[in-house]
């Protein structure tokens, strides 16, 4: 081999090397970008479920409570009819009786209550799911940037690389109270 051939073979490998480290980079800090985002989305998840939370908390409240003063004028009226009646007036306890009966047949307040309750343990189970999952994106980022070579190539690139926290969620069952008084 002439000393021509050996420097075009030795540039070869070298040019080869560069883009084979060249590719490499680009695919770790396109690998960072990617978990980055998958994080970001998974907080993002969590923050819609949270609001999804409080308005399903209003809503459910003066639903309920709406349920109860509709449910407590109508049992009333049902104590006032029957008033009447010991008093000896039938004709008209009968006429009020049937009225509040054909508006409203049954009293469901109970049922009402089970479901917001069950609105409420549905959306807490998807906020801990929620939760899992951004926790699971947290560790999978912050081993991605850590191991070697990611963390030394995306030094040299000049990307920062940022340490996300798991979150940790502790209940204070103290503090809770009756909603539906």
């Amino acid at each position: 081999m002439d000393k021509k051939s050996k420097i075009i073979i030795w540039a070869s490998a070298v040019a080869a090397v560069l883009v084979i480290f060249f590719a490499g980079a680009i695919s770790i800090s396109n690998g960072q970008i990617k978990r980055q985002q998958e994080v970001q989305t998974a907080k993002a998840n969590i923050s819609k479920e949270e609001e999804r939370r409080i308005d399903l908390f209003k809503n459910m409240v003066d639903a309920v409570q709406s349920y109860n003063h509709y449910e407590s004028s109508t049992q009333q009226k049902i104590v006032d009819a029957r008033a009447k009646a010991n008093q000896g007036k039938i004709n008209q306890a009968s006429q009020s009786l049937n009225a509040v009966v054909e508006r409203y047949p049954e009293l469901k307040s109970q049922s009402n209550y089970k479901q917001a309750m069950l609105e409420f343990s549905i959306t807490e189970n998807r906020l801990a799911n929620y939760r899992e999952n951004y926790n699971d994106e947290v560790q999978s980022y912050n081993i991605y940037v850590r191991r070697f070579p990611n963390h030394q190539i995306l030094n040299m690139m000049g990307n920062s690389t940022r340490t996300y926290e798991p979150l940790h969620y502790n209940v204070d069952n103290a503090k809770a109270t009756n909603l539906f008084k």
